[in-house]
């Protein structure tokens, strides 16, 4: 994009398709903001839901993330620490700590997620041995 702007997106009103990966069962999201969709830049954002039982396998990358649980209950694993968390709860992931994430419940699981970066493309993801 040739210059940041202000804008808004709604979830829901977003005329692409969720992404979807087979690895990650339960799990979908959709990129709010990134620089390569948006007239954004330094800040890439997203929604991921987790069905019940549904999980999204641990794995690393090089920028940090902050999750923000926008409903539902679940487990955050940061570096082998699991923490319980549920709606309104925010949860801050260092850079190139290996996380996962697990719905727990019977009802969706939903997290808003954000990295410090231009675009969505920037973050590579890096699985354990035999992760994916």
């Amino acid at each position: 994009m040739p210059h940041p702007r202000a804008f808004v997106r709604h979830e829901l009103l977003r005329g692409d398709e969720w992404e979807v990966s087979e690895q990650d069962p339960g799990c979908r999201w959709r990129t709010m903001t990134s620089s390569d969709r948006t007239p954004s830049e330094r800040l890439t954002t997203g929604v991921l839901e987790v069905e019940p039982g549904g999980y999204l396998r641990p794995h690393w990358h090089a920028p940090p993330e902050v999750y923000h649980v926008t409903a539902g209950r679940g487990v955050v694993t940061v570096d082998g620490t699991p923490h319980t968390v549920e709606a309104g709860a925010t949860i801050f992931v260092p850079g190139n700590a290996m996380h996962g994430i697990e719905n727990t419940s019977g009802e969706l699981f939903k997290i808003f997620y954000a990295f410090p970066v231009d675009s969505f493309a920037e973050v590579e993801y890096h699985y354990p041995a035999g992760g994916g």
